[in-house]
C-alpha cells in the first residue's frame, strides 16, 4: 500500500477470494443515498449525510424561480446570468462558464481538456475522478494522510500531472489549503482544477482562487447548490482562461442550463445575497464549533482539524455499526470507506444547528453505550 504522501495508481476492484486486499471504493456513492428508504422513497432522517445548508432555498429565492417560470416556452438564455457571475468574481464573462451543477464540469474537463497524466488528490469529491475514467483516462492518485492533517504538500504531485483535480475546502476532510499551496501546482502545460464547491461557506472565502488570472492552467468550479439549497436544480459556474472555457463550451450539449437555474444564478450573485451567503458562513462556523465541541466529549471520536467547511470529518472504531445505529435512530450519517484514502473507520457529519446537534449527540451516546467499549 502507498504511504499517505505517495501517488498510487488506479486499480481495478479487490477479488472476493481472501487475498486480504481491500474493495476499490465506490466513487459513484453519494450522500443522498444515506437519505433515501431502503426503497428509494423518502424517509423521515435528520440529514447529516447532505451537505446543502438547511432550511433553503430561501423564500425568496423560490420567488424568483417561480416568476421564471412564465418564461418556459422560450429557449434558455444564460447572458444575463453569465455576466452576473462575472461581476461577482470581478472577471470578464469569457471567463466564465454556466453548468448543470458542479458536477457537469467534472465530465466536461474529462472529455475536452488533454491529459496524459491526470492526476486527483484524494480524499475528495469522488466524482472527477470517476468521469476522467469514464472518458478512458487512467487516473494517478496522490493520497493525503491523516497523520498531515489531510493537507497538500505540492511536492507530492508528480512532476509530470498535466491535470490536477483538488478541493478547497476538501470534501470530506474540511480542510482548506493555503492559497498559495494551491498555487504551486500551478505552471504552463498543466490544467489545475480546483474545486470550491464549499467555498463561499467560508467566512471571506479566504483561500478561494477564483478571481485569479495570473496563474496558467487554472480552473476553478463553482457550486450554488450547497449554500442555496438548489442541489434538485442543477447550478454551478467553471472559471477560466478564455480558451479553455471555450473548449468546455463546445463539448456542452444546447441549452444545458435551464432558465430557473439561470435565473437562480442571477440572483444568488446580487450583493444582498452574498451579504446573506456571508452570514450563513459565519453561522455556520459557530454551529461547526458548537459541534466540535460536543464530539470532543466522545473519546473514542475523533475529528479531522482545522474544519473549515459546513462538515466534519469523524473517525471512531466500528464506524459502520455506529452509522446503523444512528439511523436506527434517526439520523443519516455518510459513510467514509467510498473515498479513496478512508476506510470503514470514518464518517462525514454536516453542520446542522445547535439543537439538531445535541440531538445527534444524544443518539451518538446511546449508540456508543449499546455497543460497548472497542476492542
Amino acid at each position: 500500500m502507498p504511504t499517505p504522501a505517495e501517488p498510487a495508481r488506479l486499480r481495478e476492484p479487490a477479488p472476493s477470494d481472501g487475498t486480504g486486499q481491500p474493495p476499490e471504493p465506490d466513487l459513484r456513492h453519494h450522500g443522498d443515498a444515506e437519505v433515501r428508504g431502503t426503497k428509494g422513497g423518502s424517509t423521515d432522517l435528520t440529514d447529516l449525510a447532505v451537505n446543502v445548508r438547511a432550511h433553503t432555498p430561501p423564500d425568496w429565492l423560490k420567488a424568483r424561480i417561480a416568476a421564471s417560470l412564465d418564461g418556459l416556452a422560450a429557449y434558455p438564455d444564460g447572458r444575463a446570468a453569465r455576466r452576473a457571475v462575472a461581476v461577482r468574481h470581478g472577471l470578464p464573462v469569457e471567463r466564465v462558464l454556466l453548468t448543470s451543477g458542479a458536477a457537469e464540469a467534472f465530465v466536461l474537463i474529462a472529455r475536452a481538456v488533454p491529459a496524459r497524466r491526470p492526476v486527483v488528490v484524494h480524499p475528495q469529491f469522488t466524482e472527477p475522478e470517476a468521469a476522467l475514467r469514464d472518458a478512458g483516462h487512467d487516473v494517478t492518485r496522490v493520497l493525503l494522510g491523516e497523520r498531515d492533517g489531510f493537507r497538500v504538500d505540492p511536492a507530492a504531485v508528480p512532476e509530470d500531472a498535466d491535470l490536477v483535480v483538488v478541493g478547497n475546502p476538501t470534501n470530506p476532510t474540511s480542510v482548506l489549503h493555503p492559497a498559495e499551496a494551491l498555487a504551486r501546482l500551478a505552471r504552463p502545460g498543466r490544467t489545475l482544477v480546483v474545486d470550491e464547491a464549499f467555498m463561499d461557506a467560508v467566512p471571506g472565502e479566504r483561500a478561494s482562487l477564483a478571481g485569479r488570472t495570473d496563474l496558467p492552467g487554472l480552473v476553478v468550479l463553482r457550486s450554488l447548490t450547497k449554500t442555496w439549497g438548489l442541489a434538485g436544480l442543477r447550478i454551478g459556474y467553471v472559471l477560466a482562461a478564455p480558451g479553455t472555457v471555450a473548449a468546455l463550451e463546445r463539448a456542452q450539449p444546447l441549452w444545458p442550463v435551464s432558465s430557473p437555474a439561470l435565473a437562480a444564478a442571477e440572483a444568488c450573485c446580487a450583493p444582498a445575497a452574498l451579504a446573506e451567503a456571508a452570514a450563513a458562513a459565519e453561522e455556520t462556523a459557530g454551529d461547526r464549533a458548537h459541534l466540535l465541541a460536543r464530539l470532543d466529549g466522545f473519546p473514542e471520536v475523533r475529528a479531522v482539524r482545522p474544519a473549515e467547511g459546513p462538515f466534519v470529518l469523524i473517525r471512531l472504531p466500528g464506524a459502520a455499526e455506529v452509522r446503523a445505529g444512528l439511523r436506527a435512530r434517526g439520523f443519516a450519517a455518510r459513510r467514509g470507506d467510498t473515498f479513496p484514502g478512508l476506510g470503514r473507520d470514518w464518517l462525514r457529519l454536516a453542520v446542522r444547528d445547535r439543537a439538531t446537534t445535541d440531538r445527534f449527540v444524544a443518539a451518538l451516546a446511546d449508540v456508543l453505550a449499546e455497543q460497548g467499549p472497542a476492542t
